[in-house]
């Protein structure tokens, strides 16, 4: 496996446990840490280095946006934390004027063929945002979608059949967000459907799918209330998606991706089954998924192509 070198900017509590994250799992030989507030970067990365005899060789430091040079992947967790009485106009704004600074000085030194990672919400928008600001091609920039979303249905499921969560094959897609749409149709456990699944072992019925998917949405909130925030999982994601950038590996994950007339959309980006490889993106599927999913990928769809029509790039 290549082991190069990775950006991650923003050191709050996603980029910094994705950082971590990163280390433990050996995938870089370099992780550079970028923040505004750079005491806390190099705290971080500090603290991190410490452990670097316990892992396979790697450096860790904190740096600032000289050091894209030559850089594999970067990773944009910053964001700009919503304020009381804030629309998610407001703050969708906000972090746009905030990836303008980023992305702008990211490309002024990073390579031309490194891939942008963008984790910060609302993640699709973003992504197109970065797309739209890099230049780089569409392969090149990736958001980290409805990957965590996807393994959070196949949580749930596991947790109701039994199964091993690796063996429970699911996709939530669209938007991640209030309009994501679980992929029942294609969803299967050993070859069986989830209808044929939940006959021949009745240990689930519709009822629980609805109940599973609703969870699946309202998690992030739930989490948020009870801690404050989510980043075990999403750093855990993005570096499943690093993985399989570094590994070649082809893999299909639910990362957003710009569409240019995928399932009839264009000039968003959103998550599907995507294989993902050496250059990124390097397919997205055109899954024939059930009538009620396609109507809610293609509602997903307007929805954030509303939003983008009210930011200026």
């Amino acid at each position: 496996m290549f082991r190069g070198k990775v950006i991650v900017i923003g050191a709050g509590a996603v980029g910094s446990t994705t950082a971590y994250t990163l280390m433990l799992g050996g995938l870089f030989q370099e992780i550079v840490l970028i923040d505004i507030n750079k005491d806390k970067a190099e705290g971080d990365a500090i603290d991190m280095a410490h452990g670097v005899s316990f892992v396979k060789p790697v450096t860790v430091s904190a740096g600032d946006y000289s050091d894209c040079k030559g850089a594999d992947i970067v990773i944009i967790t910053a964001g700009v934390p919503q304020k009381e009485g804030e629309t998610r106009l407001d703050l969708l704004k906000d972090n746009v004027a905030l990836f303008k600074t980023i992305v702008t000085n990211v490309m002024k030194y990073a390579p031309s063929d490194v891939i942008l990672m963008p984790v910060t919400n609302p993640v699709d928008i973003l992504t197109y945002v970065t797309y739209k600001l890099s230049g780089l091609k569409k392969n090149q920039v990736l958001g980290s979608g409805t990957v965590l979303d996807t393994s959070r249905l196949k949580y749930l499921i596991s947790q109701k059949t039994g199964v091993d969560a690796r063996n429970c094959h699911t996709y939530i897609i669209g938007e991640h967000g209030d309009s994501e749409v679980a992929a029942w149709s294609v969803t299967n456990i050993g070859g069986m459907t989830m209808n044929e699944f939940c006959k021949y072992t009745g240990k689930c019925d519709l009822n629980d799918l609805d109940k599973m998917y609703n969870e699946v949405k309202n998690s992030a909130y739930e989490i948020i209330k009870k801690k404050g925030a989510t980043y075990y999982a999403i750093a855990v994601a993005v570096a499943r998606i690093c993985e399989c950038i570094a590994g070649d590996e082809n893999s299909i994950l639910t990362v957003s991706g710009i569409f240019e007339g995928e399932y009839g959309i264009r000039d968003v980006a959103l998550s599907v089954p995507t294989m993902v490889g050496k250059n990124g993106v390097e397919r997205i599927f055109e899954v024939p998924f059930g009538k009620e999913e396609m109507k809610g990928l293609n509602d997903s769809a307007v929805t954030l192509s509303e939003l983008i029509k009210q930011i200026q790039l």
